[in-house]
């Protein structure tokens, strides 16, 4: 039996993503996943918004207007200032900022049109707010996400509450094959206050406690394992001067 909770989850077959709809589908919801991956219900690219108007058709075609949404798909990236290519910038906040706005608003509008009480909680990161030489580019796409959240709550009240979770740095296939048990990953990990890289699981349990907030919106959870009260991530180490 399920429990009337129609959850969809973009980004939803890795990582942070595929552990919410895993707690969704523990719980008894009904769960929709979009992603790139075949194994996704809905394959979809979010910065494409032909791709997510589909998407978003379908969806309440065959889920009805859903009731929680989060919004985990995104994209990494390394480069300096000086170096990066232009076609990343384009790239970064593609998905992380444009991408997220389009998926947010297109499953908000039925939300707000059928008078639905929803929650819709975005992954941002610690990295919105921490200076990280060189990850500016995606630095700057998930500070203006965290703008987005916080004006989508304002304009969406009091039907659609709209939050976001701010990992730190968390073990999911973003990393890489960087080792997790030495260089820039074993520092990060030492710097965190729990003394461990988080967990797609450690940050679907602060997603599933923000969806039952029923008196909190437009606001940007962290969730790094105390990692933002030391330093920023630094994947360069120590300044040469």
């Amino acid at each position: 039996m399920t429990t009337g909770v129609r959850a969809v989850v973009i980004g939803g077959a890795s990582g942070i993503g595929a552990a919410v709809a895993a707690g969704h589908r523990a719980s008894g919801d009904d769960v929709v996943v979009w992603d790139l991956a075949d194994e996704a219900d809905l394959r979809c690219d979010i910065s494409d918004p032909a791709q997510v108007e589909d998407a978003a058709r379908a969806t309440v075609a065959s889920l009805g207007v859903p009731t929680t949404v989060t919004v985990s798909a995104g994209v990494g990236h390394g480069g300096l200032l000086l170096d990066a290519p232009v076609e990343d910038w384009d790239r970064v906040m593609g998905t992380n900022a444009k991408g997220a706005w389009l998926v947010m608003r297109a499953l908000a509008a039925p939300m707000l049109a059928k008078g639905t009480t929803g929650s819709i909680v975005v992954i941002s990161s610690v990295s919105a707010r921490l200076v990280d030489r060189s990850m500016g580019l995606y630095c700057a796409s998930k500070a203006a996400l965290d703008m987005v959240i916080r004006v989508a709550a304002a304009e969406w009240a009091p039907a659609v509450r709209v939050n976001g979770v701010a990992p730190g740095v968390t073990d999911t296939p973003m990393l890489g094959p960087a080792r997790r048990a030495e260089g820039w990953l074993a520092g990060v990990a030492d710097r965190t206050a729990m003394g461990r890289l988080g967990t797609p699981e450690d940050v679907a349990e602060a997603v599933a406690a923000v969806h039952g907030m029923r008196w909190v919106t437009g606001q940007v959870i962290p969730c790094d394992g105390g990692l933002g009260l030391e330093s920023p991530i630094n994947p360069l180490g120590p300044r040469r001067r």
